[in-house]
């Protein structure tokens, strides 16, 4: 072993590249790492591929499921770049990988297990979100399981970062309707255009808008955090530097949108309604967001510290060079407990379900309330909420003394199988926006137990009230 005695300015590297500039150290001895065949890698990128797919084939409907979000949801589209990028991130960290000895970390197969329980939870309560979240994390817990906790530590934040790929984030699209429309209010009163809005839709003089859901820009909101996490640790290493780059990556295009949405207002008080919505899908779709999303690169590129040769991490520190190569038999033992980890709760919930009887449907009837009279269904634009399958479902109008109005509908699930959930996309009181009809419009009081909001269709206001009730 020998070392060079000059004393030289470096950095000291933490285990995703953070280090303290200008601190003068010692460089390290040079140290001799085995081969990557020698270090066991073939064996153990064989196996952990091997239990993926086993796992992917045993939860293929999630699996497609998920995919299939990412292709045809607009608000996910970026999704499809996760995978590439987190194999472009390892790439970047593949010569000290090489270095490093993976040995299996057993206890990694109960962090396995419970997320496997959390794919159950989401399963008997038929949430896709919950199962998406449950894959994503067999997939990041698979790598300190099988391949071990130095490895993992040494892609800590493509691991991080693959947290991405779960298509979440469009329950902010009513907070940030609302937040748009209102911003757009402001500037519309500063400009001295004469509107009024009602929740979400806004009027001026010569015609009606709505900040819709695909208006929100929750979607181009979720694609700018992904895209500043990954500036943020590839081109730079200040904590500082990063937070200030992540809060812009959130700010921006919040205010961006609330710009957007008043420029195509004040674009149809100065020319036309149907002028202003062309220019919009054009300018929002291929030229505004582009500019918004450079705009933030050229500010935070005069900040980058990292310099381009910069390794990311540091095989010396992540583990001794001397650790030697797992032996096989505990390889495959770590591969084995990691597919049963992840294999248990699907294949129990498999079995439940091929053991199940479903209930027919059956007659449901709500009786009218004290000083309430049921009466035939009328309403200026017809309405129902939207459940798929259910056990049994009723719909009536009631109507008090004073002639006020009620509709009330009602749905029983016995039990929830595939096609047969309580809660699932398009579900609720209205439709998908991109199928039309009636659209959430604003919050409402909650009642007790309950949620409220508006929705509107037309120019017709409904006021609704929600419940939930689960085994009682």
């Amino acid at each position: 072993m020998t070392m060079d005695a000059q004393i030289v300015t470096t950095h000291a590297l933490d285990y995703d590249g953070e280090r303290t500039p200008g601190i003068p150290v010692p460089p390290r001895a040079a140290v001799a790492f085995a081969a990557p065949a020698t270090r066991g890698w073939p064996r153990a990128l064989m196996l952990w591929a091997g239990v993926l797919l086993a796992l992917g084939a045993l939860l293929h409907v999630d699996v497609a499921h998920m995919v299939t979000r990412w292709w045809n949801s607009s608000t996910y589209g970026h999704c499809l770049l996760i995978p590439p990028i987190l194999a472009w991130m390892v790439w970047q960290r593949r010569a000290e990988l090489e270095k490093l000895a993976p040995r299996p970390w057993l206890p990694g197969a109960a962090l396995m297990l419970g997320a496997g329980l959390l794919w159950l939870v989401g399963d008997l309560a038929g949430v896709a979100l919950v199962r998406h979240t449950s894959l994503v994390l067999l997939f990041i817990l698979s790598v300190p399981t099988m391949l071990g906790l130095a490895v993992a530590r040494g892609v800590l934040f493509p691991l991080v970062f693959a947290l991405f790929m779960i298509p979440t984030g469009e329950q902010l699209e009513p907070t940030l309707q609302t937040i748009t429309a209102k911003f757009a209010m402001q500037l519309l009163h500063i400009a001295g255009v004469p509107a009024f809005n009602d929740g979400v839709f806004i009027s001026i003089p010569n015609g009606d808008f709505e900040v819709a859901e695909a208006c929100s820009g929750v979607r181009f909101l979720i694609a700018m955090v992904a895209f500043g996490a990954l500036v943020s640790n590839v081109c730079f290493i200040s904590w500082r530097r990063r937070i200030a780059f992540m809060t812009a990556a959130v700010i921006l295009p919040i205010v961006a949108n609330g710009f957007r949405a008043w420029g195509t207002i004040y674009i149809a008080h100065l020319t036309t309604p149907q002028f202003a919505r062309g220019v919009d899908h054009i300018v929002y779709g291929w030229i505004f967001f582009a500019v918004v999303m450079a705009l933030l690169l050229a500010v935070g590129w005069r900040y980058f510290d990292r310099p381009v040769d910069d390794p990311f991490i540091d095989a010396a520190k992540l583990q001794d060079p001397a650790t030697p190569a797992a032996p096989p038999s505990r390889m495959l033992v770590g591969a084995l407990l990691a597919f049963a980890a992840g294999a248990a709760a699907p294949a129990w919930a498999a079995l439940v379900d091929s053991r199940g009887v479903q209930h027919p449907t059956r007659a449901l009837t709500v009786a009218a309330p004290p000083g309430w009279t049921q009466t035939p269904y009328r309403a200026q634009v017809a309405w129902k909420p939207v459940y798929k399958n259910p056990s049994a479902e009723t719909y009536a109008t009631f109507v008090d003394a004073s002639g006020q109005a009620v509709d009330v509908y009602v749905a029983v699930f016995d039990r929830q199988y595939e096609g047969h959930e309580i809660v699932g996309w398009g579900q609720g009181a209205i439709k998908p926006t991109d199928e039309g009809g009636w659209q959430w419009a604003a919050n409402a009081p909650d009642p007790a137990g309950g949620h409220g909001f508006q929705i509107n269709e037309s120019g017709v206001a409904r006021d609704v009230v929600q419940f939930y009730r689960v085994n009682g």
